[in-house]
């Protein structure tokens, strides 16, 4: 919902202005509300996404929901105590495992050795299949689905959710989330959001995350 427009004229609704479209100088003040950390103006601009990952990159997401008390957020998930959909799992290929960094208690190093990768891939391909049976059983034997789910395993596995936020709260996630020592997973769907909210809002983006970003 928006434009830069209505950054811009969020802005200047002090002095009674208006802008009908977009010009140098309305560039030129997104460009200097976004550096002196004039934030408010970008509030008034919103974003909606259905996104569709797995708990592991849900939960880091939600924490900029609960944590964003200087801008509009919502967060609504689908329930696996009223609906059944097929459950879908994040495996990494075997190329894929990263390792534990040495100089943090977060974060990934380098890749680990393949054949070590080929091994976890197939635990957690089994630990999985193990899950969705005894799912499978629970609700076969009558067991309500909000305990039958307690047999899936839980972050891998994908859910399904709508995120609305304002263009503030939006380019806080991009600067956080694209930053190089964020997990590999979430930057990919920071990408994503970048790739998805950059046309409609691009000189307010380029002011708050960057040309590069």
């Amino acid at each position: 919902m928006g434009t830069d427009l209505s950054v811009v004229n969020a802005a200047r609704v002090s002095y009674d202005k208006k802008s009908e479209e977009l010009t140098d100088g309305d560039r030129r003040l997104i460009a200097f509300l976004a550096r002196e950390g004039h934030s408010s103006p970008f509030r008034h601009a919103f974003l909606q996404f259905e996104i569709y990952a797995p708990l592991m990159i849900a939960r880091q997401w939600h924490k900029h929901v609960i944590g964003s008390d200087h801008s509009f957020n919502a967060h609504n998930e689908s329930s696996r105590r009223y609906v059944t959909e097929e459950p879908t799992f994040h495996v990494p290929y075997a190329d894929e495992w990263r390792s534990k960094p040495e100089n943090s208690k977060q974060g990934s190093g380098v890749p680990i050795d393949e054949s070590e990768g080929t091994y976890l891939t197939e635990e957690l391909f089994d630990y999985i299949l193990r899950g969705e049976q005894l799912y499978g059983e629970a609700m076969a034997r009558g067991v309500a689905p909000e305990q039958a789910r307690l047999f899936l395993p839980a972050y891998a596995m994908y859910i399904r959710w709508y995120w609305s936020a304002s263009l503030q709260a939006v380019c806080h996630l991009l600067n956080q989330r694209l930053a190089s020592d964020s997990q590999y997973e979430f930057q990919q769907y920071a990408k994503a959001v970048l790739e998805l909210a950059r046309p409609h809002f691009p000189e307010s983006i380029d002011a708050l995350v960057g040309k590069d970003g």
